[in-house]
């Protein structure tokens, strides 16, 4: 007996001096054969990757930029329900350890390991969260000589854990842990912390949880597949129970209220968090963009810094343009499924249908390019791989259609689908307020707002009527529709056709000749211009171009994005001044820290009274126009202003319009500028991009949260035409728009004096 009490004596010592010396070499990595700790610098501040979060201008947040989808919230943001279904399942006893609950240790040894009785191990909630924070387990830089020594690795590892867990009780209060724990975790289905998992399992903050919703994401942690409500509903309802039984068992719950709550099915609001879903996707992959060069430029990671981006999206007048394309483009769709019926869209100018067009086009796509870089010169495997049938998903406008069907049928099926751009601004700060870029972001990513130029069509031809009127050219000025023609570089002669193919050899008012678009009209003004005037105009007013100074620029031959156009034409509402159009206000870093704020470039681009009366010609392109119940109510004590647009062979589809102070361009067209309509009624601006413009401005007028902010109203803001003006359409004043370097105030070359007739018209009337 004797011998082994000093044998027993002998253990203990050798524990009591053993166990401290191994601990504190482990911790000291003596000799490297155990692997370095984390820091205590960054035991004080521990990193983990959060989601960079954009937010529109009212506060909603637009969507994330993440690698792992995690947002953090503090301790008092969460609902007591889900702390105590927590505590309850993974740690009933953490407000009573240090980090280290000997208590759950030894039932874990005699109870899951020596009895296999399978009663949990006893990691404490602080161990997990020590797990979660450092990554012991996978960074190379924590393993040391020992670490490929398979259960002495173990037995590093687990005190690595233990260690830190102190550590972190030292550093931390218990509320301040359990908040870090519930940040650091992930649910599944893509979410990593409470914030992100009850935004996408129940739509609601983690303070709104309640004890059935605590309950299943509690249920979660232990096996977030097995357990998703998603694809094993009742298996998480059963987890479900499990954990509210914890909480009966830990004081947590009432059995009768465990009774009534185990028997009601948990309600989901699921919406997991992606890049295709939410609002304004278009814009999120635009300012994503933008983002990861500032990110580069200034030291940030995007997709774990937890940024916070605070742009100038109105997230409902954003919701209403989604809203306006998706009702006109449903229906337009139809129009052109019906127009073209069993005959493919794409034409050449002649007619007749390209006959390769599709085998070319395709072969141009990110998924050919792939099949070319994994075949190399293998044509036949390329073609087999085209044209053999796979589950694809299609879309259309009555919802996804799920086929089986060949890669080079869905690119068919695609390029039939008609597409949309819009995007509106406020032209004062240029804010921009809404931006659509396409249809539907999950089946067609490229943007129609800025990424995409297009020709303009008859939507340019108020840049030339600007460059009119600031060389002397009045609203009220006679000119006769007649044929205009131009020798070209080639020798040959061109000479504009009005869209009617016709010329009625009659006199019109400029701002009536722009209303109704006509092109002899608009040629007759640039010749006496010179291209090269509206060319720097256009460049002034912030169309980058290129622009080719050639006559056909009037008709609008040159390509601009709807971005480009938008901020041109809020320059006649603000003064004459260009405003940039941007979208970021400032951006924070994760404590609230502003890291820049940005601000718009501004410039002088035409006189201000040139501005005045241009916005009043672009008044007359509505009021020259067929007046439908919809322009009758937008016409209702106010004031709207816009100009329509349309391509050769009705490929492009343009409307800009002008309210108060909002400017909004639309674009309507099809993938590719061969695919369009075949007649002018049916393709032409007014019809296929105008309605948009016109649901997108009655939204707004009806929306009772915006109607006091994009109220009804005269376009000329707090001023009518100064008595200058008035004199200027009067014809009183013949050289009132000079502005040095715009154009020449010598008499000789003032066109407007030498190749216009004026006529007095009631000014009273005419305003």
């Amino acid at each position: 007996m004797e011998k082994i009490i000093r044998i027993l004596w002998k253990c203990f010592a050798a524990a009591i001096i053993g166990i401290p010396t191994y601990l504190f070499s482990v911790q000291v990595d003596f000799y490297h054969l155990y692997g370095s700790m984390p820091s205590t610098e960054l035991l004080e501040n521990p990193q983990s990757e959060l989601a960079s979060e954009l937010y529109a201008a009212d506060g909603v947040l637009l969507g994330k930029y993440f690698r792992n989808n995690r947002s953090s919230v503090n301790y008092e943001a969460i609902s007591p329900n889900m702390i105590h279904a927590l505590i309850a399942s993974e740690d009933y006893r953490f407000e009573k350890h240090a980090g280290i609950d000997l208590r759950g240790l030894l039932r874990a040894f005699f109870l899951s390991i020596l009895l296999q009785r399978n009663k949990g191990g006893g990691s404490t909630l602080t161990q997990q969260l020590a797990k979660n924070l450092f990554n012991i387990r996978k960074e190379t830089n924590y393993r040391g000589k020992c670490s490929h020594i398979p259960f002495l690795s173990k037995l590093i590892l687990k005190t690595k854990e233990w260690i830190l867990a102190v550590q972190l009780e030292r550093a931390y209060t218990k509320q301040e842990l359990i908040a870090m724990y519930l940040n650091t975790v992930t649910f599944g289905s893509n979410t990593y912390g409470i914030k992100v998992a009850a935004r996408t399992f129940f739509n609601k903050t983690p303070a709104e949880l309640r004890i059935e919703e605590a309950a299943l994401l509690v249920g979660l942690l232990r096996a977030p597949t097995r357990y998703s409500p998603i694809k094993n509903p009742e298996k998480a309802n059963h987890i479900r129970n499990v954990v509210l039984g914890q909480m009966v068992k830990y004081g947590f719950l009432k059995k009768s209220d465990y009774d009534l709550i185990s028997e009601i099915p948990t309600e989901l609001h699921y919406q997991e968090e992606n890049y295709e879903k939410g609002i304004a996707p278009y814009f999120r992959a635009v300012v994503r963009d933008f983002l990861l060069k500032w990110t580069q430029e200034n030291g940030y990671d995007l997709f774990s810094d937890g940024l916070r981006i605070y742009t100038t999206i109105h997230s409902r007048m954003q919701v209403h343009a989604e809203t306006a394309v998706k009702e006109h483009m449903a229906l337009l769709q139809a129009k052109f499924d019906d127009h073209w019926k069993d005959q493919n869209p794409w034409i050449h100018e002649n007619g007749n249908e390209i006959a390769d067009y599709i085998e070319k086009e395709i072969q141009k796509t990110p998924f050919c390019q792939r099949l070319h870089k994994e075949y190399g010169t293998d044509t036949e495997s390329i073609h087999r791989v085209l044209h053999t049938p796979v589950p694809t998903l299609l879309f259309s406008w009555n919802g996804p259609i799920q086929k089986m069907i060949t890669p080079i049928e869905a690119f068919k099926h695609h390029r039939r689908i008609l597409q949309a751009g819009c995007m509106a601004m406020d032209p004062y700060t240029g804010h921009i307020k809404a931006w659509v870029g396409g249809i539907d972001y999950k089946y067609f990513q490229y943007d129609h707002v800025k990424q995409s130029k297009r020709q303009t069509g008859s939507t340019f031809k108020p840049i030339v009527y600007t460059v009119a009127l600031d060389n002397g050219f009045l609203p009220t000025d006679l000119v006769t529709d007649l044929p205009v023609t131009f020798l070209q570089p080639n020798g040959e002669m061109w000479t504009p056709q009005n869209a009617w193919k016709s010329y009625s050899g009659k006199p019109y008012t400029l701002r009536y000749a722009m209303a109704k678009s006509y092109n002899s009209i608009t040629a007759y003004l640039i010749k006496q211009l010179g291209p090269q005037r509206v060319v720097d105009c256009a460049n002034r007013m912030g169309i980058k171009g290129p622009l080719d100074p050639v006559p056909a620029i009037c008709l609008g031959c040159s390509d601009a994005s709807i971005y480009e156009m938008v901020g041109a034409y809020s320059t006649f509402l603000n003064e004459g001044v260009w405003t940039e159009p941007f979208f970021i206000t400032h951006i924070e870093d994760k404590h609230g820290n502003i890291l820049q704020t940005f601000t718009p470039q501004h410039r002088e681009a035409i006189h201000k009274d040139t501005a005045d009366l241009m916005t009043y010609m672009l008044q007359g392109a509505l009021d020259e126009g067929a007046l439908n119940s919809v322009s009758i109510a937008l016409r209702e004590e106010n004031d709207i202003a816009g100009k329509s647009g349309t391509t050769s062979n009705h490929s492009d589809g343009w409307f800009i319009g002008l309210t108060q102070n909002l400017c909004t361009g639309v674009w309507v067209g099809g993938e590719d500028r061969c695919i369009h309509f075949r007649d002018f009624k049916l393709g032409n601006g007014s019809a296929t991009a105008r309605p948009i413009w016109e649901k997108f401005i009655m939204k707004l007028y009806n929306d009772p949260y915006l109607n006091l902010t994009y109220r009804k109203g005269p376009l000329i803001t707090n001023r009518i035409f100064s008595e200058k003006v008035k004199n200027i359409i009067q014809g009183k004043s013949k050289n009132h728009l000079g502005i040095s370097g715009y154009r020449s105030n010598d008499p000789s070359t003032n066109l407007a004096n030498k190749q216009k007739t004026a006529i007095v018209l009631d000014v009273d009337k005419i305003l």
